[in-house]
């Protein structure tokens, strides 16, 4: 069963508040490193799959991120592109709303 985690944009203004809201939507905050590195490590290896990851009213944290969503965006990207290239069935996806 597809396990499917949420996050606001509305309250994600900032790299630091969407590295807290990953951790915390993963119960990781213990060992999350809170940063792109860290978020790379997360989703690529330590996430059970298949994965969705939604974050709504992204277009706000667009507005106020600027490059640090760019950035986030990438790393989500390259994790889903892993996955369909290693062929899985259970894969990390995301939807931006």
């Amino acid at each position: 069963m597809k396990k499917i985690i949420e996050i606001d944009g509305l309250t994600i203004s900032s790299e630091q508040a969407f590295h807290r809201r990953i951790a915390s939507a993963f119960s990781v905050t213990q060992y999350y490193g809170h940063n792109l590195n860290a978020l790379w490590d997360l989703l690529s290896t330590d996430v059970e799959r298949p994965i969705e990851l939604i974050w709504t009213n992204s277009k706000h944290s667009e507005e106020r991120m600027g490059d640090s969503y760019r950035k986030i965006l990438i790393i989500l990207d390259r994790v889903k592109n892993q996955d369909e290239s290693f062929g899985l069935d259970e894969k990390f996806s995301y939807q931006l709303k």
